[in-house]
């Protein structure tokens, strides 16, 4: 008899749908996913959850704690999984469920050390004991996970999935006839991604070297006007996944300055898809994916200069950079959905019997 899971998520994206058909295919688990609709900040389509049993809530209804209470509890779940503490309705649902369902909960954000960090186990005290279970993200959310009060027993890691073999593929394809010599961002065009210092360090590459590679940027967000203009600069706006195929293999090194960015699924998707990859100390997922001089260069965040030189170094090892992005496969495999699929099940069974 397969187990009943409702995951109470926040927006959809692809990687995320990836993951949830996978679980939705195993025989051990029947899944029901409560997210928010799209057309929001991320901009995904809704059909990416097609197939998978959902129901996708408007502005209106995600904050309508009653309506989600009454959707999870017809799908009379065995486990439900909800995402952080962020949002107040999922919060409010925690406490009114049966003391018999198993309760998970997924998170991200990193041990940053911070005043409100540290008050947080007791801020967030009677949430976190109604809580079965933690799935973080890595090392850095796991440390965090640590500090709210979590037994190491009861915290795992590989709380995001994706969909390798969608991108698996490219590094193949991107042989021929030459590696390409062209950089490639996707992300928000927003502060925390720090696309400024993306264009002050591209700038400053270009005017060190005769032979320019293009960026390519991939977005939308309050610092998309910063683009337009800029020599070698490429903007293609907001783009579905199933459009970024040819733009992923068409691209030579994956670059992500971000400030802030706890564990961005993008540097696990470029790794995926074969690309060496430029990223910031500031990246949570750089911790797991990225091995300086083997498959890509960490640099301090908001540092153009340094990020400019790992622009130029990746330029003047080119030769290199197809031996980098199979590394970054490598690195990138153990995310793949099915087997997030595997690890989520055992996880769900094993806290089933527990209970």
């Amino acid at each position: 008899m397969s187990l009943k899971v409702v995951f109470c998520w926040s927006d959809i994206s692809g990687y995320m749908a990836a993951c949830w058909r996978a679980l939705h295919h195993s025989l051990q688990i029947d899944v029901f996913v409560i997210a928010f609709q799209a057309g929001t900040e991320t901009a995904f389509s809704d059909q990416l959850m097609q197939d998978i049993p959902c129901r996708l809530l408007n502005l209106q209804e995600r904050k309508d704690a009653n309506l989600i209470k009454s959707l999870v509890l017809a799908e009379s779940p065995d486990v439900v999984v909800v995402c952080g503490w962020f949002h107040k309705p999922y919060r409010q649902l925690v406490f009114t469920l049966d003391r018999k369902t198993v309760l998970l909960m997924g998170m991200d954000t990193p041990w940053q050390d911070t005043w409100k960090q540290r008050l947080a186990p007791w801020l967030l005290r009677s949430y976190l004991q109604r809580i079965n279970s933690v799935v973080v993200t890595g090392e850095r959310s796991w440390q965090y996970a640590l500090r709210l009060g979590f037994q190491p027993a009861n915290i795992a890691r590989g709380v995001y999935g994706i969909d390798y073999d969608a991108w698996s593929h490219l590094w193949e394809q991107r042989l021929k006839p030459s590696w390409p010599r062209s950089f490639l961002f996707v992300g928000r065009y927003v502060p925390a991604k720090a696309l400024d210092v993306l264009v002050a360090a591209y700038q400053l590459y270009r005017s060190q070297v005769s032979d320019p590679w293009k960026l390519v940027c991939c977005g939308q967000g309050t610092l998309g006007s910063q683009l337009p203009g800029q020599p070698g600069i490429d903007d293609r706006g907001f783009l579905q996944p199933a459009e970024m195929s040819a733009v992923w293999q068409s691209a030579g090194a994956f670059i992500l300055p971000s400030r802030f960015d706890p564990w961005p699924l993008a540097l696990v998707e470029a790794a995926a898809a074969g690309l060496p990859i430029i990223t910031t100390d500031a990246c949570g997922s750089a911790v797991e994916v990225i091995r300086p001089w083997y498959n890509g260069l960490i640099v301090p965040k908001e540092d153009p200069k340094a990020l400019a030189k790992a622009l130029l170094t990746l330029h003047q090892h080119h030769a290199e950079l197809s031996i980098w992005g199979e590394r970054s496969q490598q690195l990138a495999a153990p995310y793949a959905a099915n087997i997030w699929a595997n690890r989520w099940t055992e996880l769900i069974q094993n806290l089933q019997q527990a209970k």
